[in-house]
Formats: C-alpha cells, sequence, structure tokens
C-alpha cells in the first residue's frame, strides 16, 4: 500500500523590524542581489512540493511591499497575508487562528532565514508526518561557554549535547494550538514554539538541518547570504 506524500501548511513570522541590522525597516525588504530578502524565502518554500498553502504574518505597514513581493513571483500555490502581533510568539499565535479548517500539521519557519532550500522544507514536512513537534538543527562545533553577568565563566558544556536551532519548526497544529493557549494563560514568553512544546512537557525531537541555514540579522549576515547565493548560482551553470 503506498504510503500518501506528506502536505503541510507552512507560516512565514515577517513581522519584525531591522534594529540588528541597522534598518529603520522591515529587513525583509531590504535587497539580496537585488531582491528583496523576503523573495528567497518565499521562493523556496513555494518550490517545495510537500507545502500546499503559506501564510506570511506581517504588519500593516509592510502589506503593501509584502503584496508586490508576492505578485513578482507569481505563486502557484495560495499565499495568505495574515496580521502580525507585537512578540513573534503572538504572530505565530494569529498565524494558527488563520489557518484553514482543513491544516493538521504545520511549519513555522523564520522569514529572515532565507537560504533554507526547498529540500529542507520537504525534508521536514516528512518528519511532521511522525512526530508531535521537531525543530531543524545543526550540531554545534565551537565550544560553548556559560558565564554569569560578570563575564565570567561558570560551566563549560558538552559539546556533543549542544546542537543550534533553525527553523522550520513543525508541529501538529491542535497539539501547537492547545500549547500557545497554555502559554497565553500562564504568561510564557518564549523565542520559539518549540519552547512552549517543552513547557507543556511534549517531547520535542531533532531534524538535520542545513549549515547555510542562517537567520539574517547584522550585515554581516547579509554578506554571507549574498556569497552563499552567488555560490548557489554558479554552481548551476
Amino acid at each position: 500500500m503506498n504510503r500518501p506524500s506528506p502536505s503541510v501548511h507552512l507560516l512565514l513570522p515577517c513581522a519584525g523590524v531591522g534594529r540588528r541590522m541597522g534598518s529603520d525597516r522591515n529587513k525583509l525588504l531590504l535587497p539580496l542581489l537585488n531582491r528583496p530578502i523576503m523573495a528567497w524565502t518565499l521562493e523556496a518554500a513555494i518550490a517545495a512540493e510537500t507545502v500546499r498553502w503559506i501564510g506570511l504574518i506581517c504588519q500593516p505597514v509592510d502589506r503593501p511591499d509584502f503584496e508586490q513581493i508576492i505578485t513578482s513571483i507569481g505563486p502557484s500555490k495560495p499565499v495568505v497575508l495574515i496580521q502580525g502581533g507585537n512578540t513573534r510568539q503572538r504572530s505565530v499565535y494569529n498565524g494558527l487562528q488563520a489557518l484553514p479548517g482543513e491544516a493538521t500539521h504545520v511549519l513555522i519557519h523564520d522569514g529572515a532565514r532565507c537560504l533554507a532550500t526547498a529540500s529542507l522544507f520537504n525534508r521536514c514536512a516528512e518528519a511532521a508526518m511522525n512526530m508531535p513537534g521537531f525543530i531543524a538543527a545543526v550540531s554545534v562545533k565551537d565550544t560553548i561557554k556559560q558565564v554569569n553577568e560578570h563575564k565570567v565563566i561558570t560551566d563549560t558544556p558538552v559539546r556533543d549535547d549542544l546542537w543550534a536551532a533553525q527553523t522550520p519548526q513543525g508541529f501538529e497544529v491542535d497539539l501547537l494550538k492547545r500549547c500557545h493557549g497554555r502559554g497565553r494563560e500562564e504568561g510564557w514568553q518564549v523565542t520559539d514554539d518549540a519552547a512552549l512544546l517543552e513547557r507543556c512537557g511534549v517531547d520535542v525531537r531533532i531534524v538535520e538541518g542545513e549549515e547555510t541555514n542562517l537567520k539574517v540579522t547584522t550585515p554581516v549576515d547579509l554578506a554571507i547570504a549574498q556569497f552563499i547565493l552567488q555560490q548557489r548560482g554558479e554552481s548551476q551553470k
């Protein structure tokens, strides 16, 4: 008996600003190889055959720019704009409420991770069918030092046990909604959705991410992203 192909809905939180980028506007609208950063993220998601629907979460002030990006790409699947909140956590909560009724599994991917490939989205969609929650991540190569408020080292964790979190992160929709609901009731403030499941006592697994799947946060990150995209373009010639 043939197993059905995985099919997921995708939420792209894009409601932030570019303070660490030194920008007075949403950093996802800044140019990367003459295209907005967000265009690269969106194109990879559209190219992933396992992604059936995309919700782009943004602030009203950025909506016209994101509409223009979507129109320029001409997506082959639905791309819906959703109003963001004042935190990433609230934005994802809004996105979950806007999911179509038939959505059973959702991927959450930061819009600023514009180097994620369609292959990564597809692998994450497959993983979503087999576990209640996971994050894409890569093993840490550097030695990590834990310090106190005086910048004095207090511990050196075992590197083999450390992974750097990325996105996509994937979840069962109903489970993530319940965890977000409890987070709101308890007043939890978290930086990613996996942390909500962890606080609710749900096991969250690791799926191997991509070394190039960096988050564009600073001008240095932008320069690295440009180099990687140029190298990918050269390899396809």
